[in-house]
């Protein structure tokens, strides 16, 4: 739980209080070590210290407003996800709702984009709203559930905000860096193309498949993503997604899921991924 909370505040930070982060990661400790009591001193006031002071320690860099990592992730070129308030939003789409046809359909863009996505949006604030709600009442009970729909919520506004931009109306290759580190990686974009392919096909239940930048081995990796926000690797910076929620694709190609994942290589915006390399390395060097 608190692994997860030090993750949020990297998004927090621009958006609340050092007092109202602190009340946070002091009641997200309490809920992690519920069931460690014997790592724990025995007397209620230095319980408290000792939770307290090794929580603020470990996200002491994390709550800054002059965080860079942090900074970046709200003042990012490709897209903006909260505004001046710090509420989230939903940026409008960077094309027509047709503009991907015949491979997305107008219909389902429409429906993804305005209710999947923007639901999403909704929920976040909500999540947010409920956890300043829970700190300002000085009631910490609830914290455990709300940070967890938040990462639900959260993480497929992000994934979302990708996507998008992930898309084209003609079919692009992997070019310069990108295709450089590929071919380091992978082998070549044919292996990656495969990999990234069935590894997208293969989730189990509702998810998606990532082509991710790992800056803690300066390398490149894909990931299998169930929901928006399971297994996943700290660190990674995604490049290029692909959803594969039945809302994605249910009312064109029906139960075809391998279809629809085939259909995108399609219209897959490869240079976006390549600017999206290029902001990560400069983010992490």
């Amino acid at each position: 739980m608190r692994d997860l909370t030090i993750l949020l505040l990297s998004f927090y930070s621009p958006i609340l209080s050092s007092e109202c982060l602190q009340n946070l990661i002091v009641a997200s400790a309490i809920t992690d070590v519920q069931h460690s009591d014997h790592y724990l001193p025995h007397n209620s006031m230095d319980r408290k210290h000792f939770i307290k002071s090794g929580s603020l320690l470990g996200a002491a860099t994390l709550v800054t407003g002059g965080n860079a990592f942090t900074q970046n992730l709200v003042d990012n070129p490709i897209e903006k996800l909260v505004d001046a308030n710090g509420n989230y939003i939903l940026q409008p789409l960077p094309y027509n709702e047709n503009f991907l046809e015949p491979y997305m359909d107008a219909e389902t863009m429409h429906l993804h984009y305005t209710f999947h996505h923007g639901g999403a949006v909704k929920g976040a604030n909500k999540d947010l709203q409920m956890i300043r709600k829970a700190m300002d009442d000085n009631n910490l009970e609830t914290v455990d559930f709300w940070t967890k729909k938040l990462s639900y919520h959260f993480s497929s506004h992000v994934l979302h905000s990708i996507f998008w931009t992930n898309l084209i109306n003609k079919k692009t290759e992997p070019t310069g860096e990108l295709l450089k580190r590929i071919d380091k990686n992978f082998g070549s974009y044919e292996k990656l193309k495969g990999l990234i392919a069935e590894s997208a096909k293969n989730v189990d239940g509702n998810g998606w498949g990532i082509v991710a930048y790992q800056p803690y081995s300066d390398s490149l990796t894909v990931l299998q993503c169930e929901n928006h926000e399971k297994l996943t690797q700290w660190g990674c910076i995604p490049l290029l997604v692909i959803d594969v929620w039945e809302h994605a694709y249910y009312l064109k190609y029906k139960n075809k899921r391998t279809d629809f994942v085939d259909a995108l290589f399609n219209i897959i915006n490869w240079d976006n991924a390549a600017q999206r390399l290029d902001i990560a390395l400069k983010l992490t060097k």
